[in-house]
């Protein structure tokens, strides 16, 4: 995406899961290494950094990223990301011979 400075951002995001992911936007400017922007982790939760923000909406599986102006240095590689794992539970194994 190439935006003049000062224009408003909307990079889209949308996602397939049958679990209720936690959602992450990151960024990686030019010689580093990725760096979380936001994240959220429930239905209608708003995460937003440095300008930036993007709403988890579970019924269109989204979670695009918005910013009302952008500037020059903020050019970078910005990622989206699920986590739908689930929290696993321990118990104990037993074993009969």
């Amino acid at each position: 995406v190439t935006l003049s400075e000062g224009a408003s951002l909307t990079v889209n995001c949308s996602y397939e899961t049958k679990q209720y992911p936690a959602l992450f936007w990151y960024v990686q400017y030019p010689g580093e290494g990725p760096q979380l922007l936001l994240r959220a982790s429930k239905a209608n939760e708003k995460g937003s950094s440095r300008g930036f923000e993007a709403t988890y909406d579970k019924e269109t599986t989204s979670f695009h990223l918005q910013k009302a102006s952008v500037q020059s240095s903020e050019s970078a590689v910005y990622y989206c990301a699920l986590n739908d794992t689930v929290a696993e539970t321990t118990g104990a194994a037993e074993h009969k011979l």
